[in-house]
């Protein structure tokens, strides 16, 4: 009896471990990440990737975006105890030293930097770019002004355009319009998410929400709509230049028209209903988009 209650107290030690480290990297986000670079890389290299370049690009990916959650929670800890959401997390909570987080955001860029570096430069100076501006520019911006989200939008979108640079060595027109795709999309989905935390975020004193008091979650829909707009002409583009089919041009464009419409919802509706109709489309649009393009590329 004596020897189980031993090893359950072994494999619950190792539990929590395995879901600090979860919640310490971000794991769901830090994996979305490594899905855009690695959808991008074989868009932009259909027939030619190699299994070991796709398990280098996701390893190194994964490894920078980790370190760079990792920083994030670091400098956010005091305020992560003020959030229901985020208030069981290991810094937050107490369970994690924070020169022990240091030291593995340390060795997890070093080690994803180089893997990227195995591709070429232009892929370690992407990266390396979305850590520190992510880090220590999005991250004490949140506090400030609600510019942080469009600072924030630059290294969000970055992993699609670190994925073509790797496949194709240099910075392509198709890097840019993936990149452009996915920063436009960033703003209606975590405005979405943002209205719906704006409770907590404010008492942590994060300004996430664009407009003046009073009028800041109608404010947060009709700019959720604007910014969903850019979608439209960017759909267009991928059709013109070349880097899409009659049908993917079709059904992205759809995509990007419901998108819009949730948007102009969310601003009509002004309810949590609308926000979560969609955040929950922002969640499948970038997988969509990006499984069509390489669809058609095949």
């Amino acid at each position: 009896m004596a020897v189980r209650t031993v090893e359950h107290k072994r494999l619950s030690a190792l539990g929590q471990k395995l879901e600090d480290f979860k919640q310490l990297v971000k794991l769901r986000l830090s994996l979305t990440v490594v899905f855009s670079s690695v959808m991008a890389y074989l868009i932009a290299a259909p027939g030619t990737s190699s299994v070991l370049a796709i398990v280098i690009l996701a390893l190194g990916g994964f490894m920078v975006t980790a370190a760079a959650n990792i920083l994030n929670e670091v400098l956010e800890k005091d305020y992560d105890r003020l959030m229901k959401r985020t208030a069981d997390r290991p810094l937050a909570a107490g369970r994690m030293k924070v020169s022990d987080a240091v030291l593995l955001a340390g060795v997890l860029t070093l080690l994803g930097i180089t893997a990227l570096a195995f591709f070429n430069p232009w892929t370690a100076f992407f990266g390396m770019l979305a850590l520190v501006s992510y880090a220590f520019l999005y991250t004490p911006l949140k506090r400030v002004s609600p510019i942080a989200v469009v600072v924030g939008a630059f290294p969000g979108a970055l992993p699609t355009l670190i994925g073509a640079a790797a496949a194709e060595g240099y910075i392509s027109a198709l890097g840019f319009m993936l990149f452009g795709i996915q920063f436009f999309w960033q703003f209606p989905h975590f405005w979405s998410i943002a209205w719906l935390g704006r409770e907590d975020y404010e008492k942590a004193g994060y300004k996430m929400l664009p407009g003046p008091e009073g009028k800041k979650e109608k404010q947060t829909g009709l700019q959720a709509f604007v910014y969903a707009l850019f979608l439209l002409p960017m759909s267009v583009l991928l059709k013109t230049q070349g880097f899409a089919g009659t049908t993917a041009f079709l059904v992205i464009l759809s995509l990007s028209i419901c998108f819009a419409f949730l948007g102009w919802r969310l601003y009509h509706n002004n309810d949590r209903k609308s926000a979560l109709h969609l955040m929950f489309f922002s969640f499948v649009y970038i997988p969509f988009v990006l499984g069509t393009l390489l669809i058609d590329q095949l």
